[in-house]
């Protein structure tokens, strides 16, 4: 079987908050592994998937994990944002239910020639979760603009001494090419105060740079309002981010769609004619029990968001 592996973080959460209907249609954006989608499929005989991955070793590992639901599935090689071109390909107009995991899969961190991680001293700066992509980290690291990887790091990674590391970056480059990830950690470390060091002080360059290689954000609020826009009434959207500049972008768009008419309130009719569309779920997030902490570590970060399509469409 293809080595291709992935925990699902909080399964019995996420099985729960999608309320499994018989004969539902469900749509996984982020295959990974099929930790969840296998779950899924499981759960009810009459159940049936539709699958995006942008990873192509995600899909060949999940179509062979999930052969024992041959005809109730099918995957697609593809971002989940062009959910539009992929479920008219499919033949599916409306869902029952949607997930969408941000995780980063343990297969991709600890395959080195992936240039995931920071402990990879000797990996490419690579970062590409479609290995088809052109734009690679080190391309973002050798070749953006200052200014511009300054605000990559400060947005993207949360980074405070986010000028400093660029600072090194710079030096570092105009003696020749960073070409690996132990380079650009080395670089982070010697760059920030002493005090801030850690075993783990380049992670947060490291996300900030997989984020832009991968456009992780670009679209993420559009993309989830249309998804919304394509369940049926009491169909539920489960998202799992795990840090917080994708957690406060689900976090607004769900309360946005939560939310009736937005007209001042001293008119005396609502002239907006917005409509709520939405339930949410949840107030707060889910957050990983102690327990499944303790077994998966990377489920620590792990926030759950469940919202439920009420009981008409956008379009009425």
């Amino acid at each position: 079987m293809n080595g291709f592996y992935h925990c699902p973080v909080m399964l019995k959460e996420v099985i729960d908050g999608l309320k499994i209907k018989r004969g539902g249609v469900y749509f996984d954006g982020t295959v990974g592994g099929a930790g969840h989608s296998y779950a899924i499929l499981a759960s009810d005989p009459t159940v049936t998937l539709i699958g995006t991955d942008r990873d192509e070793e995600a899909i060949e590992a999940s179509e062979e994990r999930l052969a024992p639901f041959h005809g109730r599935f099918r995957l697609f090689h593809s971002d989940y944002k062009n959910y539009e071109s992929v479920l008219d390909r499919a033949g599916v107009d409306r869902l029952d239910g949607v997930l969408l995991d941000y995780g980063i899969s343990s297969h991709q961190i600890d395959e080195e020639e992936r240039g995931f991680s920071y402990r990879s001293a000797s990996a490419p700066l690579d970062m590409r979760m479609d290995r088809s992509a052109a734009l690679t980290a080190k391309e973002v690291v050798n070749g953006y603009p200052l200014e511009k990887l300054i605000r990559i790091l400060r947005e993207y990674g949360e980074e405070q001494f986010a000028a400093s590391i660029v600072r090194g970056i710079e030096r570092a480059r105009s003696k020749g090419e960073i070409q690996t990830c132990g380079q650009l950690r080395e670089i982070v470390e010697q760059n920030i105060p002493p005090r801030f060091r850690s075993a783990a002080c380049a992670r947060q360059t490291f996300q900030a740079i997989r984020i832009e290689v991968n456009g992780e954000l670009e679209g993420l609020g559009e993309c989830l309002r249309g998804l919304v826009g394509r369940l049926k009434p009491g169909g539920r959207i489960c998202v799992l981010t795990f840090h917080s500049l994708e957690d406060r972008i689900v976090k607004q768009v769900f309360r946005e769609l939560a939310t009736d008419c937005t007209c001042p309130k001293n008119l005396p009719v609502c002239v907006c004619g917005k409509k709520k569309e939405i339930e949410i779920v949840n107030s707060k997030p889910i957050t990983a029990s102690e327990e499944e902490i303790k077994q998966n570590p990377r489920s620590k970060s792990a926030k759950l968001r469940i919202s439920e399509k009420i009981g008409y469409d956008r379009e009425t």
